[in-house]
């Protein structure tokens, strides 16, 4: 079951986050290993490989929670590249994050808006305002 855990949550890590997901695999393999398994295994092999909302859906919940408890911009660089690797437009990411002002204030949601336009543009994509 695990062996099968891990390639369920490995296959899922790379249609989701690419080398992006890879990469944060890779950067734990010297300091925490068991960190990166538990990312694909729990993460992925259990969470994103769920029924009940799809790969789009996920991602809009995950920029929102990653926007809201701020000091995430990392992750937040990682899953909006995600959320565009789903096939979410730059609008509907910037709009996700502009929903969260009233509930976790404008700091964390420019902060969230300034990783959102450093990926579009690393990424060659106009931000469609």
């Amino acid at each position: 079951m695990t062996a099968e855990r891990y390639e369920r949550g490995w296959n899922k890590l790379m249609e989701v986050d690419g080398t992006g997901g890879a990469n944060v695999i890779n950067s734990l393999k010297d300091i925490s290993p068991d960190l990166g398994r538990f990312v694909i295994e729990f993460a992925f092999g259990d969470i994103y490989s769920r029924e009940g909302l799809d790969l789009q859906q996920r991602q809009l919940v995950t920029l929102s929670s990653l926007t809201t408890l701020g000091g995430c911009e990392p992750q937040l660089t990682v899953h909006i590249n995600a959320a565009l690797n789903v096939g979410l437009s730059p609008k509907e990411i910037i709009e996700a994050i502009l929903h969260c002002t009233p509930y976790t204030g404008f700091p964390r949601v420019l902060n969230a808006t300034f990783v959102a336009k450093e990926v579009f543009k690393e990424r060659g994509i106009a931000p469609q305002a």
